[in-house]
């Protein structure tokens, strides 16, 4: 069988996905089963991997999926007990104080927050917090969503404490001799190499990142704005660029010269001390007569809305301090924090062998995973449930409550997850079958290289984004794509090393559209059936992150040859000219 008619064929589960989800609009439930015959007929007929590899891929997706489950049900319960508490009414109430408008509120608590979140846990964790915790402050399940997800690109290199880079890269390059080689040439040993990639990652999401906060509101506000208007988005041009920079500068500083463990973690801390003084001074803030909110609940969209209700409680004679509202999340970033330093004793604690349950052989073949059941953000969200119990003075009722309601919630999840996860594994691990084809994500990207020639730089992000949107991790891309494009950047006489920071930058923007992260930050507000509404809405957002960094990455490897007029220079130049454009044009004050 030709190479391009087998790279059309490994196109098809997503094709599917595409189809069914997105252009059909059906719910992940329905979808995802479909995907995951076709990936099943394509390993077992085209593929031809034994019938007990493809059912230990499965099952081995199952396994995936419950540990998700259990995520989403962690981050309900937590956001429950909050409602049951009051301390939701409390953290309203302050966000109100420093300002009532909502383009500002999104700003602070997705992209600063979350990439706080990001930079410290990874995986999806982001939109299990501050999804959930927007939707308690009012905002309409889909926007919370929509805004949880774009979120996820420029902090996500560096999540996990720079886990894409540092097990992603790191594992997809190890034991090449070639790259060994190359980075022995420049004089650095093998984590010093991953870091100067990172720094790379870095300087491309740093540019990239700059208009997120603006395209985060603009979004927001022409999506599901009462006027469907995204120029009241660029109203609040100013606060969002500082919102950028504020953390984008520390971010990329810290990925210079202390590594990919803490930029994101730092530049999204940073960024929230410095954003959030600026707000409580007053600082680029909107005029009161400007001040921007969703249109009354009564009118908003029937789709915007989850089926997981979120009542604001207020507990008479009770005040809580803003302190103590926030405790809960103080207390989850701090754990988070403590259980992922490897410098310190708690993180073998819940990863140590005693902590660690390893399904290896299943069913006879060489697949396999370890179970770190305490590691899960999950079980720090139910730890601090437990402990909310106490220092939020619950009684006994209201706290069985916020079980019984998420334990209601987290069931509509299973039906979209079961066949998510189960069809990426069968996606991931179709090589080693009699027809001797490496496994379905590298024959695409493989196929894509052959037509892309010198333009692959072009074409390099969206390979890193379609591993992440069907894997569902920068992690697992980078695995996957790492070596293939630090091999593709030789042949075609490009740097290596900015070919592979290329794919680290796109496996990030795909989270935006990923399918399994969209299916659980909807079903942690109860968004059910939704989940292609919500990657149509960022897809654009994908595009724009994937074309960009590329561009800017195609100008970088060919400017010894070109110099600065270069296709890749002259696609960037033309992208922030638009930008700067609409914001000059769109961007003014209103007129009182």
């Amino acid at each position: 069988m030709s190479n391009g008619l087998l790279a059309v064929l490994s196109l098809l589960p997503i094709i599917s996905v595409a189809l069914f989800l997105v252009i059909l609009r059906w719910p992940a439930s329905r979808a995802m089963p479909i995907s995951y015959v076709v990936a099943l007929i394509l390993a077992l007929f085209v593929w031809q991997v034994p019938f007990i590899n493809v059912m230990a891929a499965s099952f081995n997706g199952l396994v995936d999926a419950i540990e998700l489950i259990y995520i989403i049900f962690g981050a309900i319960l937590l956001l429950n007990t909050l409602q049951e508490s009051g301390a939701i009414h409390s953290i309203r109430k302050g966000f109100s104080d420093i300002t009532p408008d909502r383009r500002i509120q999104v700003i602070i608590i997705a992209w600063l927050f979350g990439s706080f979140i990001e930079g410290s846990a990874g995986f999806g964790t982001p939109a299990a917090v501050v999804v959930p915790l927007m939707v308690g402050l009012g905002f309409p399940a889909m926007a919370a969503v929509v805004a949880g997800m774009i979120i996820q690109s420029t902090p996500v290199s560096f999540g996990a404490l720079g886990t894409p880079m540092l097990t992603g890269v790191y594992t997809g390059l190890s034991g090449d001799a070639e790259v060994l080689a190359y980075s022995q040439s420049l004089g650095l040993e093998w984590l010093d190499f991953i870091a100067f990639i990172g720094a790379k990652v870095a300087t491309l999401h740093a540019i990239a990142g700059t208009f997120i906060p603006l395209i985060l509101v603009s979004s927001m506000t022409y999506f599901f704005g009462k006027n469907k208007s995204f120029v009241e988005g660029l109203k609040i041009w100013k606060f969002a660029l500082f919102a950028a920079f504020s953390m984008t500068v520390p971010y990329w500083l810290v990925a210079q010269y202390l590594g990919p463990e803490f930029p994101s973690l730092f530049g999204g801390l940073i960024g929230l001390a410095i954003v959030v003084s600026a707000a409580k001074a007053g600082f680029l803030m909107p005029r009161e007569d400007e001040i921007w909110s969703f249109a009354d609940k009564s009118e908003w969209d029937s789709h915007w809305v989850g089926r997981f209700e979120m009542k604001e409680k207020v507990i008479e004679g009770k005040t809580m301090g803003l302190v103590k509202a926030w405790s809960p999340y103080i207390l989850v970033a701090v754990l988070l924090i403590l259980t992922r330093l490897p410098q310190l004793p708690f993180s073998g604690m819940v990863r140590g062998e005693m902590a660690t349950f390893t399904l290896s052989n299943i069913f006879g073949t060489s697949i396999g995973q370890s179970i770190q059941p305490f590691y899960s953000p999950a079980s720090l969200f139910l730890t601090v449930s437990i402990i909310t119990y106490f220092i939020h003075g619950m009684d006994r009722k209201s706290y069985v409550n916020a079980w019984k309601s998420s334990a209601k919630t987290i069931f509509s999840a299973g039906a979209a997850l079961v066949f998510t996860v189960p069809m990426v594994q069968v996606f991931l691990n179709s090589a080693g079958g009699a027809s001797g084809y490496d496994q379905m994500p590298i024959v695409l990207a493989e196929g894509v290289a052959a037509l892309a020639g010198t333009a692959w730089p072009f074409f390099s992000t969206f390979i890193g984004g379609m591993g992440a949107f069907v894997a569902g991790s920068n992690t697992i891309s980078n695995m996957m794509f790492s070596l293939f494009q630090f091999g593709v950047g030789e042949r075609i006489a490009a740097d290596p090393t900015w070919i592979v920071a290329l794919q680290a930058v796109g496996g990030a923007a795909g989270n935006v559209i990923c399918v399994h992260n969209v299916v659980a930050a909807s079903a942690v507000v109860g968004l059910i059936g939704r989940e292609g509404e919500v990657i149509r809405k960022t897809l654009l957002v994908f595009v724009y992150y994937a074309l960009f960094t590329g561009s800017v990455g195609y100008g970088i490897v060919s400017f010894s040859k070109t110099g600065y007029i270069n296709l890749g220079f002259i696609i960037a130049a033309t992208i922030v000219a638009c930008a700067v454009g609409i914001i000059l044009k769109h961007g003014g004050r209103a007129k009182a």
